[in-house]
């Protein structure tokens, strides 16, 4: 090879070279443009995506408010739902407080849903869902709530339509002349005392027949009737011959009774003897003491009355339905345990007392005939009548499912008989709790002229903003100016009176106060 040659190779070479290096680095300039220009295009392209999503959704708020949960607050009370009753459609979502004095619920009937009870100052949440236009019931289930005026509209609204604001019913958001109807309805609801009403509960229960042996053999047919509670109020009514309270039974003592029983209601049942000694098979507790009385069967019972008493009757089994639906009666063996001649408190019962009334009162809370007296609500109780100077003895009967502390207005009432046992210490009050399954019996005198209320006094049993109803009656006593108080005082003694003069407290504590 000669130096030419090599010269050219050697130069040749690097000039090829230096072609193909430039070659190449102008196509990774072209890589790298055309990935910017990929990149750019991406993040535009996400960005409108972003801009169209954004928009979608303040869209949607603006002309989708299906799609938002409307929460509405509720309050319940004695006896009321209050509070936003007003929705748009879709989902709906109920706050719920109960600023009442005893528990409460709350459902929507349509959409079976409901929440759980719960007591006073408790909150409950209920998800109602999405719910369509419409007018849905809201109540409240605990028996004899719903009839005593638990019961709203909640009003649905086509989605995007305007809900006028609302508050609670009770504050200050209500008018003067709010206040002035409430105020009229309350008089109202009184000067319609006592209103008439088909149906009385209490008729005394008569023998059908008396055997050769003696034996009284009487009749009860259990079957649902259409019942009026208060004036224009009708309800199903379970009952034994058609009336609320059931027919009362009194009896002798050693009388030996025959009580037959035809059972017309869809549910079996049978009578349980409250307060009555029985023997066991008698006791009315199917299955264990006798077998169930299905529909359209009948069931002899049979005992003898071999011991006083102050009971009352009614169904054992599912008496959660039966009993405070109406199946509940009074029964009394021999005489009434009044304490002739005893002084109590500084007063004292005649020995030659006679009376002008002896009567039930049973007290009733649930089921469908709710809060009551003798199986009505007032206005359609009914009064009792006396004279000045008559004597009257009550036996109140718990057949509800709470407490009522019953208060006479004026007269004291001599407790002498719980659950029909004389007691050995009878006493005076002017308020008497009585439980669920308890009788007490009391005494009084109707010493002054007038209308006296006598009512349980836990106020919501009684009063509502629509006026008065439940478990409110009176005593309406007619003058007699032959009558004279003070010959035989019924004026029971305070302490003062019977423990002596109370100790006068020395105030002077020393020089230094001490």
């Amino acid at each position: 090879m000669t130096l030419t040659d090599h010269t050219d190779a050697t130069v040749a070479r690097p000039r090829q070279h230096s072609i193909d290096y430039v070659s190449e680095s102008e196509a990774h300039r072209q890589k790298r443009a055309l990935v910017a220009f990929v990149l750019g295009g991406i993040v535009l392209a996400a960005f409108c995506v972003a801009a169209i999503v954004v928009g979608a959704v303040l869209f949607s708020r603006e002309t989708e408010p299906f799609n938002q949960p409307t929460t509405l607050e509720i309050e319940l009370s004695e006896f009321r739902i209050d509070g936003q009753l007003t929705a748009p459609a879709g989902e709906i979502i109920l706050n719920v407080r109960n600023t009442g004095s005893m528990a409460h619920n709350v459902g929507v009937r349509e959409l079976g849903l409901m929440t759980n009870d719960f007591g006073p100052t408790g909150t409950a949440t209920l998800n109602l869902g999405n719910v369509e236009p419409g007018v849905y019931e809201m109540f409240c289930d605990i028996p004899g709530h719903e009839g005593s005026g638990m019961v709203a509209e909640l009003t649905v609204v086509e989605a995007g339509a305007k809900v006028a604001a609302s508050g609670m019913h009770h504050g200050g958001e209500m008018t003067a002349e709010e206040y002035t109807a409430m105020d009229e309805a309350m008089m109202n609801s009184m000067l319609a005392f006592p209103a008439e009403t088909e149906g009385k509960g209490n008729p005394i229960l008569e023998p059908t027949e008396v055997l050769a042996d003696g034996t009284k053999v009487a009749d009860l047919v259990s079957s649902i009737v259409d019942w009026e509670v208060e004036p224009g109020r009708f309800v199903e009514a379970w009952t034994y011959n058609e009336v609320v309270p059931a027919p009362q039974i009194k009896l002798d003592r050693n009388d030996k009774v025959q009580v037959r029983l035809l059972n017309n209601l869809p549910l079996g049942t049978d009578i349980h003897w409250h307060g009555v000694h029985t023997p066991n098979d008698q006791d009315g507790v199917a299955p264990y003491t006798q077998d169930l009385i299905k529909p359209g069967e009948t069931f002899t019972y049979e005992f003898v009355a071999s011991d006083d008493a102050i009971g009352m009757y009614h169904a054992h089994n599912h008496a959660q339905i039966q009993v405070i639906n109406g199946m509940f009666g009074a029964i009394t063996i021999g005489d009434n345990p009044i304490p002739y001649g005893q002084t109590f408190s500084g007063a004292t019962i005649p020995a030659d007392l006679e009376l002008a009334l002896d009567e039930p009162m049973i007290l009733n809370d649930a089921g469908t005939i709710g809060l009551s007296l003798n199986g009505k609500s007032f206005p359609a109780t009914e009064p009792l009548s006396m004279k000045q100077g008559e004597w009257a003895s009550i036996t109140y009967y718990n057949e509800g499912l709470q407490i009522h502390p019953m208060h006479l207005h004026q007269f004291p009432q001599l407790v002498y008989a719980k659950d029909g046992i004389p007691l050995d210490q009878p006493y005076w009050v002017d308020t008497l709790n009585i439980a669920p399954g308890e009788r007490y019996t009391v005494l009084f005198r109707a010493d002054d002229a007038g209308v006296w209320v006598w009512h349980c006094h836990i106020l919501s049993h009684v009063e509502r903003d629509e006026g008065m109803f439940g478990m409110v009656t009176a005593i309406i006593v007619e003058a007699d100016e032959t009558f004279d108080p003070t010959i035989n005082p019924i004026d029971p003694s305070n302490w003062r009176n019977t423990a002596g003069t109370p100790i006068e407290m020395d105030m002077d504590m020393g020089d230094d106060g001490a």
